[in-house]
């Protein structure tokens, strides 16, 4: 299955992944703690840019709300943990699915009324936007007082529980973004890749090929969404604190999108690289100015705009592509 997945890869590229691969894995026993909780904010955005990127770069779905899935799976999973002692992993699929429907209806009410473009984008905004206020007075969760979940010391790691150090956090979080490589590259290079690709390129030349433009913008809205609330249930049982006011921000949504749009949308290998370059780049900066003893506010979402606007301008279609070049990887990836 992997074979397949990996089919037409060039073996350049398939190199540079085992290297990268073979260091991430062996990447906690070399760091310190502090370095080991930046690689995992890396892998975070890595993996939900590669969800967003599902929508937005393989069918052409603007989304700016995809706080939203984060949100809802991570208090779903943390419910059923906190107040009916349900385990993560069975938590998830309540998680995914309900992430799922909250997709499917916004995508129902935006293609089947022509909704697109920006428009679509405002209306996942709208979305998240209410789902924040309606949690802010959701007093099954401690409302905005936040919902908090039980921390134990254990001598132990508890993988079934995900109750551990943030080594064992570190390896799941790296397995799932694993994964999600290979299931997006399986989707892009399979015959529905090719359908999302016309309907992003031109949407009516696609309807007029046979393509039902409107179930497989449905499809991607419900990948994407699932694969995002993946992330929330990781999110709440890492954390282990949830308030409306964070997870559900338009702030987090920007932080879930700019990894692709700084590595490149639309290529497999674009959310990882941004999310590795933006996550390091950002604490190096913060760890520059308290260093020469500046305290900025907002200094990060700051370095997000410089780093946006300077790819914008030099390097419209992300970072990835033209390295690709100059690595000599034709593949899509």
């Amino acid at each position: 299955m992997i074979t397949r997945m990996l089919d037409g890869v060039p073996r350049r590229a398939l190199v540079l992944l085992g290297l990268l691969l073979a260091g991430l894995l062996i990447a906690p026993l070399v760091v310190d703690a502090y370095i080991l909780s930046i690689l995992i904010l890396v892998l975070y955005f890595a993996y939900t840019g590669q969800a967003w990127n599902v929508m937005m770069g393989f069918a052409g779905q603007l989304s700016l709300g995809h706080s939203l899935y984060v949100g809802i799976a991570a208090y779903t999973a943390a419910a059923l943990y906190v107040h009916f002692g349900i385990g993560p992993w069975a938590g998830v699929l309540p998680a995914i699915a309900i992430s799922m429907a909250a997709g499917l209806v916004i995508g129902f009410l935006a293609f089947r009324f022509g909704i697109s473009g920006v428009y679509f984008a405002l209306l996942t905004i709208a979305f998240a936007e209410f789902t924040r206020v309606g949690f802010d007075h959701f007093t099954w969760v401690n409302g905005s007082g936040g919902f908090f979940l039980p921390v134990t010391q254990q001598a132990a790691n508890d993988p079934l529980n995900l109750r551990g150090s943030p080594t064992m956090f570190y390896y799941i979080l790296l397995g799932i973004t694993a994964l999600a490589f290979l299931l997006c590259r399986w989707l892009l290079t399979g015959r529905i890749g090719y359908y999302w690709l016309a309907i992003r390129e031109e949407p009516e030349a696609a309807q007029t090929l046979g393509i039902n433009v409107f179930r497989y913008k449905m499809i991607a809205v419900a990948i994407s969404s699932g694969m995002t609330a993946l992330s929330g249930v990781f999110f709440a049982f890492y954390y282990n604190n949830l308030f409306p006011e964070q997870i559900f921000s338009m702030a987090r949504s920007i932080e879930l999108i700019l990894g692709p749009i700084i590595g490149g949308v639309g290529s497999l290998f674009g959310p990882i690289l941004g999310a590795f370059v933006l996550t390091a780049l950002a604490e190096a900066v913060t760890e520059i100015m308290h260093a020469l003893g500046y305290e900025i506010p907002g200094i990060k979402q700051v370095f997000y705009g410089i780093c946006l606007l300077v790819v914008i301008i030099y390097l419209p279609h992300g970072i990835w592509p033209p390295l690709r070049k100059r690595l000599g990887l034709e593949d899509r990836s």
